[in-house]
């Protein structure tokens, strides 16, 4: 008897007054059928909430500058004047991307008269690692308005990683045997003249280089190193330039960046080991101005800023 009665004396809180406990039970029972019964239809919705979109199969960039002198392998091809530049980039997913570039030019760099350089470019890119990337393709110079003879093309391979906070590339341009780059004069005074010491003469040229960044700890600059060497021909093309004009040089530099949202303000030391002595024998060509004077490969400071979109 007193089991019985300390039993439902323990049973009774449980249980409201005009209900029973197993209708207590069968509420709560429908509400968890309820609950799984929604677990199908919220789930593919908590999914798609948090699933990316796959990137586009196409991307666009580009990029304006102005600089304070436009230096191609450290040879100003604005008469150490200010340059203005533009380039745009359309890439497919798959690696494969085509572009161009432009800038405008003075003096030596004008071949044959062109005051614009306008790159076509294409190429493929493409991860070997985790942190490197191998990238070849062809740029083909052009000079719109200037003389015949000064497009030619050049071929590139370029390779790039990073090691900690560096960045680091290496790369190779090899522009086969072409009249645009070819000895047509053997020197300044020949191309003043205008005589060809050998007309319809090819060759060819390569450029080895490397560059290397890394951000300046507690700071917001980059600084960057750049070095590279030109094999060519030492002599003058039928538009009295050359990409190298002294046959074999080197060009380097160095400098910082700073960024701001799409801004890049940068400035460069640049300098070349042509001499005085080497650049005399190119001259007029070869010189600010075209006067005679002057090395248009000597050392100097560069200024940049470039938006990028």
């Amino acid at each position: 008897m007193s089991r019985t009665i300390i039993a439902r004396r323990i049973r009774r809180p449980f249980a409201a007054p005009g209900s029973s406990v197993r209708g207590r039970f069968d509420f709560v029972r429908i509400r968890y059928c309820f609950a799984v019964a929604l677990l199908p239809v919220a789930a593919p919705a908590y999914a798609q909430s948090t699933d990316t979109a796959p990137p586009p199969a196409v991307t666009v960039s580009g990029s304006a500058a102005i600089l304070s002198d436009y230096r191609l392998r450290g040879i100003s091809q604005t008469d150490e004047h200010m340059a203005v530049q533009a380039g745009l980039t359309v890439a497919h997913k798959s690696g494969v991307y085509v572009g161009a570039w432009a800038s405008n030019l003075a003096g030596w760099g004008t071949f044959g008269g062109a005051n614009m350089e306008l790159d076509l470019i294409g190429g493929y890119k493409t991860k070997i690692s985790p942190t490197g990337t191998l990238d070849v393709g062809l740029t083909w110079y052009m000079y719109p308005g200037g003389a015949n003879k000064t497009d030619y093309a050049e071929p590139y391979v370029k390779l790039s990683g990073t090691t900690g906070p560096v960045s680091l590339t290496a790369g190779a341009a090899y522009a086969p045997k072409q009249q645009a780059i070819g000895k047509w004069y053997d020197n300044g005074a020949s191309a003043a003249a205008g005589v060809y010491d050998h007309p319809g003469a090819k060759s060819d040229n390569l450029y080895l280089w490397g560059d290397g960044a890394a951000a300046i700890m507690g700071t917001p600059f980059t600084a960057k190193a750049h070095i590279g060497h030109s094999w060519g021909m030492d002599g003058l093309g039928p538009n009295a330039t050359a990409p190298t004009p002294t046959g074999d040089y080197w060009d380097w530099s160095l400098g910082v960046d700073t960024s701001w949202h799409n801004l890049t303000l940068g400035v460069a030391w640049i300098d070349t080991n042509i001499s005085d002595r080497d650049a005399a024998y190119l001259r007029p060509s070869f010189s600010k101005g075209q006067d005679g004077t002057g090395n248009i490969a000597g050392s100097t400071a560069l200024v940049s800023l470039t938006a990028a979109f």
